[in-house]
């Protein structure tokens, strides 16, 4: 259930490649009657970098909430980041990146207090020497380092109301005594993911129609563990404990179908329930050797990661009437699917400076991962009554990735600097199947190998003036769900459908860049995706390599590759200060072009092709572009002379554009803000979605008659108070920063 929740959502999350950007105006500070200008937000070599350490907008905020108040983010689902000009953002604490699933890191970035952050860097096209995919761009949270021993912290308890209530709770400390410090985070919360769909398609002879709510309940729970240990002045030895657990009982799906055929019309209710549970515990051991004075370094880590979900679902369907009455169940579909992820990585980097502003950069890295996905799937049928269908199978994939990069840095003047590079990546991977419906599935094999260059080049004409440019090409491997071979019910002739035979694809990301005092910016970004991973619908009546015809038109949202795409986007923005500070706004307008190009016309996990009532194949197809504007402005007011009170008011706007799945209709929202500071304390009452705009609605009419239609409300209208208290000794240091071996395959997790 949660997978076909997570399915929408990444409908709307393609379109997301928007409304985002900001820059923030200089702050000033009188030192011995010289005026220091400190710039908030500038254009470094490959990144962009935001100081938000005085800013008010960190103060009583959830990281998730900052986040989404920076330059170049923004989030139109309230659970997943997007970097303006790119599909997906990963998220990395002190240059290593999270370790836990997209879902825990959603809850875990809504429940920690963003006072202890120093700067947010935003790494559009990332180098050679990080393992991304696709056209991933990087979020760095950089904390707070502060210069004494001491305790520090901060707790932070909140409620949030939607259609239902929650509550969320944090705790943070950090210790450092002379050589050691240790840092331990512990939060948690409770809620309920309420949404309300409405499903169309058919064509103009016959439709299904489903309508109704789905309710997942959640509870969480997690934090992180870092202990750093300085051996000697030129050495460290750190151990890194990430965990989280969510618990998801009681999850309800209530659809009330119109099924339509020629023969005429039938009503039935589908009622599901599923019972879900998930762990994710990671650990990462560090050595760093510093090997001279200018800042060379030899770094190693070696981690493991272990990612448990267990997911039982009781998929039942009743009769109905029109007046939407509930008869007796006619189907039955019992459903166990566990997924197991062991992964054990290591990684090795030197980077070695030299004094003529040389950096040559060389590692290598190892991933191996096992997953283990035992599924049980039996299917009793009552009205007419048949012989139960059990269909078990036991599916395991192996994987081992290979990699290596060099990048050479080189500052060639005041002005002039630049970075050339290349990681080298060899995939032999292998899933098994014991029980599989076709024998192309009992054994899937798949090796291969990539080169993948990369340039950026960065040019500061004068003080005033910035121009930049970069290239990359990188692939996108299936997340370990994506290829587990699964159905997710929603009704009985509706769900979607995992895929192992997604194979990776590969894109070309190119980005220029020009800044103006560090205030005013226009970023062009181009995307070419080759064998897109997407999730596409398959309707009709299916027929099955053997000749036999379904019964009933059915839809299948398929997991696959889709062709190729293009993703084109200009921006411009602005931030300014007005009023000495009392206001700050950001404002940026720009426009997207999606170039779509790909078909569909075969089940690829069954071999069913599709068939109209005439008896004519069907095949789906997305050739169509679309051009988008997108707008979105965030203001901070100053309410009064000591800095303590203060009003946001936020606004984007996405225009209909055209995804894989449709046309997604425009999307906007207008969220309210207001704080109070008192001492260590922090209150603060934001409304999100005030307008209830924030709803997806996705259209989509093929030439062969076919139609689907999308409406998706998530419930984004919420009010939100929360209080945080900071206490302790705030001039305590952080733990240095560690990259983890196993960074690269925490996004591929559930």
């Amino acid at each position: 259930m949660k997978r076909i929740i997570l399915s929408m959502a990444i409908i709307f999350g393609t379109c997301a490649l928007a409304q985002e950007k900001k820059s923030d105006t200089a702050k000033t500070k009188n030192i011995e009657g010289v005026t220091i200008t400190k710039q908030v937000f500038k254009k470094q070599s490959d990144r962009f970098v935001y100081d938000v350490a005085a800013s008010p907008v960190a103060k009583g905020n959830t990281t998730f909430d900052l986040l989404k108040q920076t330059p170049l983010l923004s989030s139109t689902d309230d659970k997943t980041l997007k970097i303006a000009g790119k599909n997906n953002a990963l998220i990395y604490i002190n240059g290593r990146k999270s370790n836990m699933d997209s879902e825990s890191l959603a809850q875990f970035l809504k429940n920690t207090p963003a006072e202890n952050i120093q700067k947010i860097e935003v790494i559009t096209v990332p180098g050679s020497e990080y393992q991304v995919e696709s056209s991933d761009g990087i979020i760095n949270i950089v904390l707070k380092k502060k210069m004494s021993d001491g305790l520090n912290g901060n707790m932070r308890m909140s409620n949030t109301t939607n259609k239902y209530n929650g509550s969320q709770a944090s705790f943070s400390a950090n210790y450092r005594k002379d050589k050691l410090g240790i840092s331990a985070s512990l939060s948690g919360g409770e809620n309920i993911e309420a949404q309300t769909y409405t499903l169309r398609n058919g064509t103009a002879k016959t439709s299904n129609e489903s309508t109704g709510d789905i309710d997942d309940p959640n509870k969480n729970i997690g934090g992180y563990l870092n202990i750093d240990y300085q051996l000697n002045d030129k050495s460290n030895l750190a151990l890194s404990w990430n965990t989280w657990a969510n618990k998801s009982y009681n999850s309800t799906v209530n659809l009330f179908n119109t099924i339509k055929t020629e023969g005429g019309t039938k009503y039935t209710w589908s009622k599901n329930k599923e019972d879900s549970r998930s762990y994710n515990n990671s650990v990462n051991l560090n050595y760093e050797l510093k090997t001279d004075s200018l800042g060379s370094k030899l770094n190693v880590n070696a981690a493991y990661l272990n990612y448990k979900r267990f997911q039982f679902t009781d998929n039942r369907t009743y009769l109905s009437d029109l007046n939407m009455g509930l008869g007796d169940m006619t189907t039955q579909v019992f459903q166990d699917l566990p997924q197991i992820i062991n992964n054990f990585s290591g990684m090795v980097d030197y980077n070695q400076k030299f004094k003529n502003d040389l950096t040559v950069s060389i590692g290598g890295n190892y991933n191996k991962t096992k997953t283990d996905n035992d599924s049980k799937n039996i299917s009793y049928f009552f009205n007419p009554a048949k012989n139960p269908d059990p269909r078990p199978n036991h599916f395991i994939y192996d994987e081992n990735i290979y990699g290596a990069y060099l990048t050479v840095e080189k500052k060639f003047s005041d002005k002039i600097s630049g970075k050339i590079g290349a990681r080298y990546e060899i995939t032999n991977s292998l899933g098994t199947s014991d029980n599989a419906p076709t024998e192309a599935l009992k054994r899937i094999e798949r090796n291969y190998n990539n080169l993948l260059p990369y340039l950026s080049f960065n040019y500061a004409i004068n003080d005033k003036n910035n121009i930049s440019y970069s290239f990359s090409s990188r692939m996108r491997r299936p997340s370990f769900w994506e290829i587990n071979p699964v159905k997710n019910i929603l009704t009985d002739d509706n769900y979607t459908q995992n895929n192992p035979f997604v194979k990776a694809s590969s894109t070309y990301n190119q980005e220029l860049t020009y800044m103006f005092k560090n205030s005013y910016f226009l970023i062009v970004n181009h995307s070419y995706i080759k064998d897109a991973i997407t999730q596409v619908p398959l309707q009709g009546y299916p027929v099955s390599p053997d000749g036999t015809v379904g019964a009933n038109p059915v839809l299948r949202y398929i997991r696959t590759n889709f062709g190729n795409k293009q993703e084109m986007s200009s921006m411009v923005g602005i931030q300014k200060s007005f009023f000495k500070q009392y206001w700050t706004t950001n404002f940026n307008i720009g426009v997207q072009h999606n170039i779509n190009n790909g078909s569909l016309d075969v089940d690829p996990t069954t071999g069913d092709r599709f068939r109209n009532l005439e008896g004519k194949d069907i095949v789906y197809t997305n050739k169509t572009n679309s051009t988008s504007l997108l707008i979105q402005t965030n203001n901070t007011i100053r309410l009064d002379k000591k800095k303590t009170w203060f009003f946001g008011i936020n606004y984007f706007f996405v225009d209909k554009q055209q995804i894989e799945l449709g046309l997604l209709k425009g999307l906007m929202s207008l969220d309210l803000s207001l704080k109070k500071m008192w001492n260590d304390w922090t209150f603060a009452v934001n409304v999100n979605d005030v307008l209830n705009t924030n709803i997806v609605k996705i259209e989509d009419f093929q030439d062969n008659g076919n139609y689907n239609y999308i409406h998706q409300n998530r419930y984004n209208r919420s009010l939100t108070v929360s209080l945080t208290y900071n206490f302790g000794n705030q001039k305590v240091k952080k733990v240095r920063d560690i990259e983890g071996a196993s960074d690269a395959i925490k996004s591929r997790t559930r």
